[in-house]
């Protein structure tokens, strides 16, 4: 059984940061992609930030030069540091995994239950 564990989210000013961070436990055998998703009141699930094996990254547009993803593989964490938070990034953030549980199984999405993060102006 795999289970994502999120943290770090909270309340914090305009101009401020945190730091978010999603460990996986269980049974697995590789990782091949570590995302964050978020999704505001009434808005549809995004994509934040994405990291693939080798290190390769990708950012929505409206996030880029203010967030920073990364990963280490050691722990099986991810985390997502954001930097001049705005009131519009205010959501529950998630964080998706896709994990193979054996070398003879593609890969499964998982998803942790979310963090919330509110920016306040």
């Amino acid at each position: 059984q795999v289970q994502l564990v999120e943290s770090g989210g909270g309340l914090v000013q305009a101009g401020g940061s945190l730091r978010l961070s999603c460990a996986a436990s269980g049974s697995i055998f590789s990782i091949n992609a570590m995302g964050w998703y978020r999704q505001a009141p009434g808005k549809q699930r995004e994509l934040v930030a994405i990291i693939i094996e080798g290190g390769r990254t990708n950012y929505a547009d409206s996030v880029k030069g203010r967030f920073t993803i990364s990963r280490d593989n050691t722990k099986n964490t991810v985390y997502l540091q954001m930097n001049s938070l705005k009131p519009e990034d205010t959501a529950v953030y998630l964080c998706n995994f896709k994990i193979r549980l054996s070398p003879y199984r593609s890969g499964m999405d998982y998803w942790g239950k979310g963090t919330l993060v509110t920016v306040s102006s």
